[in-house]
């Protein structure tokens, strides 16, 4: 797990490389974005568990699969 940090430290999975960016994709699934390689960070594991724990509790209440 990745934070992009000029997204207001967002995390995400890494996914692949596209051009000069990198493809990130929230833990929970949804919308992949684009984020240049200088603004990311490898997550806290503060930041790994409370994504982690966003994930489970939206699949709880059917939001994600």
């Amino acid at each position: 797990m990745l934070v992009d940090t000029s997204r207001g430290d967002r995390v995400g999975e890494f996914r692949g490389v596209a051009g000069p960016y990198w493809s990130l994709r929230p833990v929970g699934g949804r919308r992949e974005w684009e984020v240049e390689p200088r603004f990311v960070r490898p997550a806290l594991l503060m930041e790994q568990l409370r994504a982690r724990t966003a994930r489970l509790n939206a699949r709880s209440r059917g939001e994600v699969l």
